[in-house]
């Protein structure tokens, strides 16, 4: 009797069991419409290209071949973009147009010819650039201690500070030889750029642009247009380059102290002793004394020259030129009648001849005549000095000026 109440239980449960399942199965069914739910490849991988107003999504393609398009959206879905599948590429890509400047969350799916699409991909924090974020780019600096230079063969140089890092390029505008509008670009890599066609007196602007970030569609170019600072081509000859070149019957020095490279310490005033180049006394007037300028200059264009702040100080002389000392040494000494046509005859040519009216202290500027010949060698020969003295010469400063553009 037990055990036929034990066997009509296990009965009843087996067929309630079996009869619960067939409607499990059924709602399964009723809950998705009688159809089996497929789920195409997903997107994976998005990187974000932005643009001005636009903005670029780049991602690898799903190894899904049913996925015939995807889809992205953006706006909380109010728009969307179609991107056809290429099946031959192992990325896709789009670029959506007409954005503002936002930042934007976009969300992808895969589609397959059936209608079925993949889980969603968002992209989140895509920031989209446009004039607000041009107009706060600012031109790339020049460098402030030396904006421009000039190359020994008399090219412009422009130098600028080290660029932001997201710099692309600096367009230089500016005015060519035969008067037209000229450009040239310095990219971020490089500092400094040649101009060999600058015009001179003609005014150079010039624009930078940037990249928002890496891998972005669009440069920005700031809306500002910033001038260089003016380029005056005469500028002063680079004293740390002098060095003595001393030649047969110049003048000798009164102690080591005192020696020719007094003349290119920098002084701007009259120096006292001994702080100036003093000669010694073993001749009569005219003297000579020579220097190198340690390059050719083709265009000297004025002299300076300093006394001492008490004596013996010249107000007249003569300033030569040579580019080569090869075989330039005279025979005759300085106060010889026969010296001006030996130093010609030696390929010196007479650049400047001077005269002061005051006491030979302060610094006294003279223009050379256009027209004279390239020099790297320069010497001066002292025929008077103020005081009357004979003998001793003494000099705090000698600078000279040269017009650096061909």
């Amino acid at each position: 009797m037990k055990k036929n109440i034990i066997a009509l239980i296990s009965c009843s449960l087996i067929l309630g069991w079996s009869g619960c399942k067939k409607d499990l199965a059924n709602d399964y069914k009723d809950f998705f419409a009688g159809k089996e739910v497929v789920y195409t490849g997903s997107a994976v991988g998005a990187v974000l290209q932005p643009g001005n107003l636009r903005m670029g999504l780049k991602w690898k393609a799903s190894s899904d071949q049913s996925i015939v398009k995807y889809v992205v959206y953006y706006n909380n879905r109010a728009d969307s973009q179609v991107v056809k599948v290429d099946t031959h590429t192992d990325s896709v890509s789009t670029v959506i147009n007409n954005l503002s400047e936002y930042t934007y969350s976009f969300t992808i799916y895969s589609y397959d010819a059936k209608g079925n699409k993949s889980i969603p991909y968002e992209v989140n924090n895509a920031k989209v650039y446009g004039p607000i974020y041009a107009s706060t780019l600012l031109n790339r600096p020049f460098s402030t201690s030396r904006p421009y230079t000039f190359t020994d063969d008399g090219l412009l140089q422009l130098n600028f500070s080290a660029p932001d890092t997201i710099n692309i390029t600096t367009v230089i505008n500016y005015t060519d030889k035969n008067g037209l509008a000229a450009n040239k670009q310095i990219p971020a890599n490089s500092n400094s750029i040649l101009i060999s066609d600058y015009k001179v007196g003609t005014p150079i602007t010039y624009n930078s642009s940037y990249i928002p970030v890496k891998r972005a569609l669009d440069i920005f170019t700031s809306p500002r247009t910033d001038q260089f600072p003016q380029i005056n081509p005469v500028m002063q000859c680079d004293k740390s380059l002098f060095r003595k070149a001393t030649q047969a019957n110049d003048m000798g020095i009164y102690s080591g102290e005192t020696d020719v490279d007094r003349l290119w310490n920098g002084s701007t005033t009259p120096q006292p002793y001994p702080n100036v180049f003093h000669s010694d006394d073993r001749n009569t007037l005219p003297r000579t004394l020579t220097f190198d300028m340690g390059k050719i200059y083709k265009k000297l264009t004025s002299i300076e020259e300093i006394g001492r702040n008490c004596c013996n100080n010249p107000d007249q002389f003569e300033v030569w030129g040579i580019s080569d000392l090869t075989n330039s040494e005279t025979t005759l000494q300085p106060n010889d009648a026969g010296w001006k046509n030996q130093a010609l005859a030696k390929g010196w040519k007479l650049l400047k001849e001077v005269k002061r009216t005051d006491d030979g202290q302060a610094p006294f500027k003279v223009d050379f005549d256009s027209g004279i010949p390239p020099v790297r060698y320069i010497k001066i020969r002292v025929l008077h000095n103020a005081n009357g003295d004979n003998r001793n010469v003494n000099i705090s400063q000698i600078t000279l000026w040269a017009n650096m553009l061909n």
